[in-house]
């Protein structure tokens, strides 16, 4: 049993301020509600509502959120997040990665699939309002080739608040802890949703931008939970499983612009945005803290705790399960780009440039392209969908790679082979549209491929760091990959006009055969390695495992 001290801890490490925290997300869901009067008000006219003006009820919603989502935080933060305590150096915590897979491992995997699922629905979910909000506000595109502005100007503010909210977030995550962070996350899902309702353009840019910010976190600090949680000779090819669920998110994202845009209008898409955060705030109460950052910040009762629940137990270790080396470890960024850490962050910073082109530069604009090639809205929303369901066990084949042969090697081997695939639309470019199902199958790999390179870059983050910077890591990871996604954005918008499919695929083909070779040279291998042992290798005070 617990004393009252300890279970005082238990209960601030889910809501330090409760009161806090549930008062301002009732003010933020009130305030979302009064987004919707509006919207419906523009049924008659198939929900068009640029040139129209924000309402008082608008109004007063965006106030109610700014101050709930500011109650919230403080609700989150808890005591003394600010220190992490030496003293957690002397606890062995190893016993994590000897646990055996228990029901509330696959319940906390389930629990992160669907936040994960929901959180990369987002930025998918760009490539099909595009081309709806370009005829709706006159901007240019590839099917409106004289409008004032290019519609390249939205996926730019989106992508570039993901950079910063995976960096924010990765800062968070360290700070204040793995579960507050993804519940704050959930909570910019739910309040930016009302980007549906936004009549100007100008409004939607900003509010793309905030949506941005809460996407570009949830991921990395996922994988970290995940990394810190799941027993060691699981943890690869578990992370990847999950984290590759982003071609499940295009599958959904494309049905549901399929079925509902004809409807409803493009803004429809945002709207979704609403519930889905709710529901990554309702299943926060399956989501544990990481006891490896319990631990960090002196919070042995309520580590203690979770521990039991994974069938782990901490146990004091007077020969100390980490290296002293690592109470030298400093908590920000800075140690990111620093030895012993460098080569490893070169590494990922090469190749997740260059899936970052890919998945905002050939598979952003490849409905957009589609229509161009004279597909309707809702054909090339299908054969999308379509490419990513035929894709789907390319997923169980990376996890099982990455898991079980070696996470290196299977790093490369899919960058190669993703580049391959693009290679081939180089060559074949616009004339590939005359033959839809070898359109279909071509792709497989720039869809669920590079979502599934994402997926192994983001697993990769969460081991090679230790846990005092472990969030920054993967937060870096996420941000370098949004990073490539901003440049091929930028490029666009300065050239006013959307490039083909040939383009898109050679400026990702060729960075990420660069990046390929850059972490042959520099990677390290993790398959089903403890945490500490990666971290005492990098340190030195251990031997490479092969």
């Amino acid at each position: 049993m617990l004393d009252v001290s300890a279970r005082d801890e238990v209960r601030s490490a889910r809501f330090p301020h409760p009161a806090a925290f549930w008062l301002g997300a009732a003010a933020c869901v009130i305030g979302v509600a009064l987004h919707f009067p509006i919207y419906y008000s523009a049924r008659a006219m198939g929900y068009r509502m640029a040139g129209m003006r924000p309402d008082p009820a608008m109004i007063a919603g965006m106030a109610l959120i700014v101050a709930g989502l500011a109650a919230c935080s403080y609700g989150l933060i808890p005591t003394g997040a600010n220190a992490v305590k030496k003293k957690a150096a002397a606890i062995k915590i190893g016993v994590l990665d000897d646990a055996p897979l228990r029901w509330q491992h696959i319940a906390l995997l389930l629990v992160m699939a669907i936040a994960i699922t929901i959180d990369v629905m987002k930025p998918t979910t760009l490539s099909f309002v595009a081309p709806g909000m370009a005829k709706e506000y006159g901007l240019k595109s590839a099917t409106n080739p004289h409008g004032h502005l290019p519609v390249s100007w939205l996926p730019l503010a989106g992508i570039s608040g993901t950079v910063l909210g995976s960096f924010v977030w990765g800062w968070l995550g360290d700070r204040i802890g793995r579960r507050a962070s993804i519940i704050l996350a959930g909570l910019l899902f739910t309040t930016t949703g009302i980007c549906g309702a936004m009549p100007g353009f100008s409004w939607n840019l900003l509010m793309c931008f905030l949506m941005g910010i809460g996407v570009g976190g949830l991921l990395p600090i996922a994988f970290t939970l995940m990394a810190e949680t799941i027993p060691a000779r699981h943890r690869g090819w578990l992370l990847v499983l999950i984290g590759g669920d982003v071609a499940g998110a295009y599958v959904i994202t494309s049905w549901l612009a399929g079925a509902l845009i004809p409807h409803y209008s493009w803004r429809i898409m945002w709207l979704i945005g609403v519930p889905t955060g709710l529901v990554v705030i309702a299943l926060s109460q399956w989501i544990p803290d990481s006891p490896r950052y319990l631990l960090a910040i002196g919070r042995r009762a309520a580590a203690e705790q979770i521990m039991k629940r994974y069938g782990a137990a901490i146990i004091s270790d007077e020969h100390r399960e980490l290296p002293p080396a690592e109470d030298r470890i400093h908590d920000s960024f800075r140690q990111i780009l620093a030895r012993p850490f460098l080569g490893s962050s070169i590494a990922i910073t090469a190749l997740a440039i260059g899936a970052g082109l890919v998945t905002f530069g050939f598979q952003l604009w490849i409905p957009t392209n589609l229509q161009h090639l004279g597909f309707t809205a809702v054909h090339s929303a299908y054969i999308v969908r379509n490419a990513a369901l035929i894709g789907l066990p390319v997923t169980v084949v990376v996890a099982c790679l990455y898991g079980f042969w070696s996470a290196k090697k299977t790093i490369v081997l899919l960058s190669a082979l993703t580049a391959l695939a693009l290679s081939v639309f180089v060559i074949g470019g616009n004339a590939l549209s005359h033959n839809h199902l070898l359109l279909g199958f071509l792709l497989v790999l720039p869809l669920s491929g590079i979502s599934s390179l994402v997926a192994v870059l983001s697993a990769y983050a969460s081991e090679i760091y230790p846990t005092r910077v472990r969030s920054r890591g993967s937060g870096f990871a996420a941000g370098m990959t949004k990073a490539g996604g901003v440049l091929i954005i930028a490029v666009v918008v300065a050239a006013a006009t959307i490039p083909s499919i040939a383009l898109t695929a050679l400026i990702g083909a060729i960075p990420l055969l660069l990046g390929l070779v850059i972490f042959w040279r520099t990677g390290l291998e993790t398959r089903q390695r403890r945490l500490e042992e990666i971290t005492r290798y990098e340190l030195g005070t251990s031997t490479p495992v092969s």
